[in-house]
Parts: structure tokens; sequence; C-alpha cells
């Protein structure tokens, strides 16, 4: 028999490391970075479609600021699995609140899982094999399932879990115990898990039963379920800003991990993009009318593609023209947005760019 999954999808973000592209009136999730006309959340819904049963199994959790702008990418998405958080608390609050939502209405024995909206997933058939297996693992023992992706290159952007003892098999994948989650490493010790074999990248996808997620929030961190459970959302302003990682997964015991063997990417900066679109035959990426000499290794984006952008002798930068803005980095500092997207915050006259 096959156990139902409810999946929730995580849409609060603000992806700020893809400004000026994303923006407060148009984030990450609602943009296409990958050539299609899918935007990377309507993409996380419809892969998670067939494994919700459909549209009434399937919720999201947003913030009020971009709540609209879910309801027109997903016109099928009932209203009343639509959560919107009055402020973002980071997503141990968002998690324990869906899951305090999904309780009532389907009591402790659901069976969640919580997906980013912004990730790359091509292969179908084998994200719905091992989704299938992380329910399996869930709704037999007291679990918290994390799914960890096989690196391929020492990443500093990404956390890291490492496999400890394995727990048997789940629809012919293997799990194990969490030994350790790690949150971006410095390159070095990057290259020392990467040796040893037994580290996967952390996607921050996770799949539990009501019950476990529940039990193990309440010994973890009360402070963030029990303010949630007597007084609802309306308590969101006064919870503390943790993440999921952090508040819980870094110390449940009841942490597993299932390597997946589909090809993923969270999309984190600009450097994604060429991950995702570079050719052989052309030494840039070039999602623009872009004329060069001597330019190589560049990411070229423009909104208006009448924009021309022109290059003469550039090495492994990011260039990015949308509306009123144009951004110059080189590849290697785009972790770096974030800071110059605080510096905007923090001056008054560059608000409109945000």
């Amino acid at each position: 028999m096959k156990i139902p999954l409810f999946p929730v999808i995580l849409a609060g973000g603000k992806g700020e490391r893809f400004w000026p592209l994303s923006r407060q009136d148009r984030p990450k999730q609602f943009l296409s970075l990958d050539g299609s006309s899918q935007s990377l959340l309507q993409a996380t819904a419809n892969r998670l479609l067939s494994l919700a049963d459909g549209w009434e199994n399937l919720w999201v959790i947003t913030s009020s600021q971009i709540a609209p702008g879910v309801e027109t990418q997903l016109p099928k998405l009932p209203s009343h699995n639509l959560l919107i958080e009055s402020q973002g608390r980071d997503t141990a609050a968002a998690v324990a609140w869906a899951t305090l939502e999904i309780k009532k209405r389907y009591g402790e024995d659901a069976v969640i899982g919580f997906f980013p909206a912004d990730h790359w997933i091509t292969d179908q058939q084998e994200f719905t094999h091992t989704l299938n297996a992380a329910v399996q693992l869930a709704a037999s023992k007291p679990a918290i399932v994390a799914l960890g992706v096989e690196p391929t290159f020492p990443s500093t952007a990404y956390g890291y879990i490492e496999q400890g003892e394995e727990l048997g098999s789940f629809n012919d994948l293997p799990a194990y115990h969490v030994n350790r989650f790690t949150e971006k490493p410095d390159q070095k010790t990057a290259a020392n898990f990467l040796t040893t074999g037994r580290f996967c990248w952390n996607t921050g996808m996770f799949i539990f039963r009501v019950s476990v997620l529940l039990d193990q929030m309440y010994t973890h961190a009360p402070e963030i379920i029990e303010p949630i459970e007597k007084y609802g959302p309306d308590i969101y302003p006064q919870l503390p800003k943790k993440s999921i990682d952090y508040a819980l997964m870094e110390k449940t015991s009841l942490a597993y991990v299932l390597p997946v063997k589909f090809d993923w990417d969270d999309l984190g900066d600009w450097n994604a993009v060429e991950r995702l679109l570079k050719q052989p035959d052309n030494p840039n990426v070039e999602m623009a009318t872009h004329i060069n000499l001597d330019t190589e290794g560049a990411i070229v984006y423009a909104t208006d593609q009448e924009d021309v952008i022109a290059t003469i002798g550039l090495e492994d930068v990011v260039i990015v023209r949308d509306r009123n803005i144009t951004l110059i980095v080189k590849k290697d500092r785009t972790q770096d947005i974030k800071q110059l997207v605080n510096q905007l915050k923090a001056d008054p006259k560059f608000h409109s760019l945000l």
C-alpha cells in the first residue's frame, strides 16, 4: 500500500546572492534560471505533484511579502494549503508551524517532506524512487530522513552530512545514521571530507512522521515549537531566528541520511548557472547579446534582450544587467553579493534597488 506524502515547499527565501535579478518583488524562486519557461517554484511544485497525489496534499509556506506572487505562480494550489508567515524566522519556525497545521488535518502518523523552492533536479524518475525510499524509512522507524548528495567537488557553499552506521535498505537504497552535520566548511576541510567518502552535501530536504518531528522539537527546540502551538503564527515576531539544521538536526539522535543518485543543484549563486548551462564549444555562458574580444569564463545575463553587453579581455567574471542596475563581480566573489545587498539596505536612498 502506498504511504501518502504531504510535501511542503519552503518558499520564503530572498535569494539575495542572485541580486540584481532576484529582488523583493521578484525573488529567486520566481525566476527561470535554466532556460526553461518554468520558474524554480513551479518546477518544484510540478516535481512533487505525483508524490502528493495532487494539489490538495501539496503545501507551501512563504512570507507575506511574496505570498501574492506564489498565488499567481501556483493558481491551482488550494488557499488553505498556503501558509503565510508575517515575518521570516528561518526554517525551524516554518517547519514547526507547517507540521502542526498538517497534524490538525491528517494526524500524528502523517509523513511530511520539506523541500526548498529553488533547487534544480531533472531526473523525475530517480527523484520519485528516492522519495519513496525516504517515506518508507520515515513511516517504519522514528527517523528524520535527510537527503544527501555525493559531492563532486570540495564546495565551501554547502553544508555536509557525515554518514555513520548503515541502517538498512529502503526501496533498494541504503540509509545511514547521521554522525554529524557540518555547516559550510573551509576549502581544506571540504577537501578532506571528500577523501573519506563518508560525506554528503546537505540538500535541505527532510522527510519524517509528524509525531517524530514534534517530539524532537519539544526536546531540542521548545523555544520554537511551544509558543507556536500555544499562540499560533501570531507569535512569529517573538520567535528566535534559527535554521532547522541548527535548532534540531545537529542535536537529534534520530537523524538519518539517504544518499541520492539524481543530479542536484541548490542554485546558491550565479556560478550555479554556469554548472547548468555551460556548453563545451562556448568559452562563456551567455544569456544576453554579448559581443566580446578575448573574454573567457564569463557568465553574462541581461533581462532585456535589446541590451548589448560588450567585453574585452575579461576572465572569470559575472555580468548581470537588470532594469537600472549592472552588476560586475569576479566569479570567486559571488558569495559576497549578499554583503553588497546589506550595504544597500543600510542606505535608504538605495532601497528602490532591493
